[in-house]
């Protein structure tokens, strides 16, 4: 319940801050607002104590605080939160972005698909709207052409057809739904490999874009731009670096550009270069991924014409899974356009975060600025410290990993994003950290220092230095982020990194040779496999012990048993088999008729019996 109520509080004073910014003509979301409060209730020098529940003027000083700096717009620290804000909040890496735009082409395929696998047509008019659906999604899945323009339509029902005739669509209808889902895709790719093929002989495909060609022109100038606005923010960072050093070993410097917020623009200007870092990141692995493809796609084509050149029947298995490889290629190529135009609109956007600069600096100021200052590129910093190097011997209880013992050095996870650790919280200066003077391991995380000096003063008491950090990203919001402070100030971590949070540091292997050796068994084994606790099983055995006694077995060798195999043959078994020889007939015989005369007796004493045989002879018949 407290908490609920917490967080309910939290929730009405973020609204506050918001309505009071929208009355004053400044709309800001509400991931801004909710970032500046815990912002402004971190920093030590406004005095909350966050363990503790915010009285009703302490609420009303926050509120007042936080509506100050969202309006205070020549701020370079609202403007890199901002800028923090919304890269978090729109920013996608590779797998993420394709596979957010495959669900949301599904999503619109998937009316089109339910209508045509939950169809059931009968009638041959029915049976022709089916088959112009799947026409439709067969368009609409591949995104090449318009399905308004007839030409194309025709196109994608000849393409169509050539694979999938109407005459199949009985077939179709009988499948289960999963299994119509999956003709559909195959359906797709197929025709879209056919049309592209037919592109490629110029047969048709005038309404397909050359994606090569356009990628082709696309990245380098995607590229260039990036270029363009690195090297902007690494002059403006260097320049901004010399004037803050020149104001530390000048007191009248520091009288005269203590006014300026400069440190607030340098921490600005390199969060955009690491956000610029990323994005150049990605379209180099676009680039990479083009170049393959467009390598690929070319040996598919050439494959597939020699395959078919002028054939007037070909075998299916052979062409098939070419169509399918293109389809897929060209599917790589319209991702890589998605990614493409992804990552122009965000350097695009990323500018306006940048434009504070030219306001606070104008060109003819920063020259004022600079003049008597040396300014140092950031590689220049590592050439000077090149020949330094930790001496590991002056550390007894610290750790210091170098190039030739350390396996995977250059991928080591690096904190502070590779600035010097001891800069930051002393001078509050982002310098570059040189590896090469040795990278300190203390409590399996890894630090860099820009000298020899600052690793020496760094490595007598790392958590002090470490605290120093962690006191001036409370002061300054904006280097929580800069400085991937998130395991100092998890709630405060922007959703994008608190969705990789889970991503382990990668532990450095130091190079050393050892072998141990270890007994299989360090103990005799103690099973008896002769143990049995049947005691009918114990008798058996008994028995057959007993029996094995009066047995004698003998064996014979003759010079030719060796030679001998088994042999084994196959009969087949007898089946049953009846034959009728037995046939029924009749003849018609003449009837027998024989009768007795005179058994009635006469007027004669004795009786004289005659026998008359009256049978008709055989051929009377």
């Amino acid at each position: 319940m407290a908490c609920d109520r917490t967080e309910g509080a939290i929730k009405k004073i973020i609204r506050e801050i918001g309505q009071e910014c929208a009355a004053r003509g400044q709309t800001v979301s509400e991931t801004l607002v909710a970032f500046m409060v815990k912002a402004v209730g971190l920093d030590p020098r406004n005095d909350f104590n966050v363990d503790q529940i915010l009285t009703t003027k302490d609420v009303q000083n926050l509120i007042q605080l936080c509506v100050t700096r969202l309006l205070d717009t020549t701020n370079p620290s609202l403007s890199t939160i901002k800028m923090q804000v919304y890269f978090d909040m729109n920013y996608a890496n590779r797998a993420e972005l394709l596979s957010e735009q495959h669900r949301v082409l599904e999503g619109r395929l998937a009316p089109v698909v339910r209508d045509i696998t939950e169809s059931h047509p009968r009638v041959q008019e029915e049976m022709e709207n089916a088959y112009r659906k799947i026409v439709s999604y067969v368009l609409l899945s591949s995104g090449l052409g318009s399905p308004t323009d007839i030409e194309v339509v025709r196109e994608v029902t000849a393409a169509l057809q050539s694979v999938f005739p109407q005459t199949e669509m009985i077939t179709f209808i009988s499948l289960s739904k999963k299994n119509k889902e999956q003709q559909l895709k195959n359906l797709a790719m197929l025709v879209t490999g056919i049309r592209l093929y037919n592109k490629e002989c110029r047969k048709g495909g005038s309404s397909i874009d050359d994606l090569p060609a356009i990628l082709n022109e696309a990245i380098p100038s995607a590229t260039r731009t990036v270029d363009a606005g690195l090297n902007t923010c690494h002059m403006l960072a260097h320049q901004y670096t010399a004037l803050l050093e020149s104001m530390q070993e000048d007191q009248h410097r520091y009288t005269q550009l203590s006014s300026f917020k400069l440190k607030e623009a340098l921490f600005n200007v390199r969060q955009y270069e690491v956000f610029l870092c990323i994005l150049l990141s990605d379209a180099i692995t676009s680039a990479q991924e083009v170049e393959k493809m467009n390598v690929q796609f070319a040996a598919t084509m050439e494959q597939l014409k020699n395959t078919v050149q002028d054939k007037v029947s070909i075998d299916t298995k052979e062409v098939f899974p070419l169509f399918v490889a293109l389809s897929n290629l060209w599917t790589g190529f319209q991702d890589e356009i998605l990614l493409l135009s992804f990552l122009t609109n965000m350097t695009n956007n990323l500018q306006q975060f940048l434009e504070i600069q030219s306001q606070l600096f104008p060109e003819e100021v920063l020259a004022s600025l600079l003049e008597g200052v040396t300014v140092k590129s950031d590689e220049e910093r590592i050439r000077e410290t090149m020949g330094a190097r930790v001496n590991v011997s002056d550390f007894k209880n610290q750790e210091w990993l170098f190039p030739e013992t350390t396996d995977n050095f250059d991928q080591l996870l690096i904190q502070y994003h590779g600035f010097c650790a001891h800069a930051i919280g002393v001078k509050g200066l982002t310098l570059p950290g040189n590896p090469a003077i040795g990278i300190l391991k203390h409590k399996e995380r890894c630090y860099v220092f820009s000298s020899k000096e600052a690793a020496y003063i760094f490595a007598q008491d790392p958590d002090k230095f470490i605290q120093l950090n962690v006191e001036k990203a409370k002061e300054h919001a904006e280097l929580i982020q800069l400085l991937e402070l998130r395991h100092q100030f998890e709630y405060l971590a922007p959703h994008a990194q608190a969705r990789s949070a889970g991503k382990c540091l990668m532990k450095p292997t130091t190079k050393c040779d050892r072998s141990t050796q270890t007994d299989t068994h360090i103990l005799p084994p103690t099973i008896v496999t002769s143990y049995e606790w049947n005691e009918w099983e114990l008798r058996r055995k008994a028995i057959k012990l007993a029996n094995l006694r009066r047995k004698l077995t003998r064996a014979m060798q003759t010079d030719l048993s060796h030679m001998r195999r088994e042999n084994s043959t196959q009969a087949y078994l007898p089946k049953d088999v009846s034959t009728q020889t037995k046939r029924d007939n009749s003849s018609n015989v003449p009837r027998p008729q024989i009768f007795l005369e005179g058994l009635r007796g006469g007027s004669s004493p004795t009786t004289h019996v005659v026998k008359v045989d009256l049978t008709r002879a055989v051929d009377e018949t």
